[in-house]
């Protein structure tokens, strides 16, 4: 088959930030980090929703640097990837929580991440009944991963945390995508 546009995942994720209530509710959205077309839309979509966006992660800090000094992207947002800075802003965000979108790194439920971190109330972010998380991708299948990301979703559920799974497209090319590729490169 072939892989879909990013696009869809696109239009999927817009779907869920406007067309769910989230009005005075903590929205944290996670994705691969090296997704900087995915990482480009949540921005845009947070700025619609009149959030100030604030990414979390070391990787997420690498990968949006990389890309930001490559002139790839203008991202146009606060982007922290130490613990120090992260606990301080995490305050400021917890107090204010429906004027910020949080986008952190964790999706795969990688111990240490900032979205387990915040699951296991590490960090000075309390997730309250309502509040919305985005997973914009898939689980990696491996049985590390797929125990890790449950053991993830099972602590949000308890915190009242509403869960969006699978608001995602594959970076990966399929068959005919490789198929057209190498004809198109003959």
């Amino acid at each position: 088959g072939k892989t879909p546009s990013e696009k869809v995942a696109r239009e999927m994720l817009g779907d869920v930030l406007f067309g769910t209530e989230n009005h005075g509710k903590g929205i944290v959205v996670t994705t691969f980090s090296s997704q900087i077309a995915r990482l480009k839309s949540i921005v845009e979509f947070g700025k619609r929703l009149d959030r100030k966006v604030v990414l979390l992660g070391r990787s997420l800090f690498r990968y949006v640097t990389a890309a930001e000094k490559l002139k790839l992207v203008k991202m146009g947002v606060e982007v922290i990837g130490f613990k120090n800075l992260m606990r301080r802003k995490l305050q400021i965000i917890e107090r204010n929580r429906g004027k910020y979108m949080i986008v952190c790194t964790g999706n795969q439920g990688e111990p240490g991440s900032t979205l387990v971190r915040l699951a296991d109330d590490e960090l000075p972010f309390k997730f309250k009944g309502g509040d919305h998380v985005v997973f914009s991708c898939r689980t990696i299948p491996s049985p590390i991963n797929v125990r890790n990301r449950e053991e993830l979703e099972s602590k949000l559920k308890k915190k009242g945390a509403r869960l969006f799974k699978r608001i995602h497209q594959s970076g990966h090319a399929s068959k005919e995508d490789l198929r057209d590729l190498i004809e198109m490169t003959r």
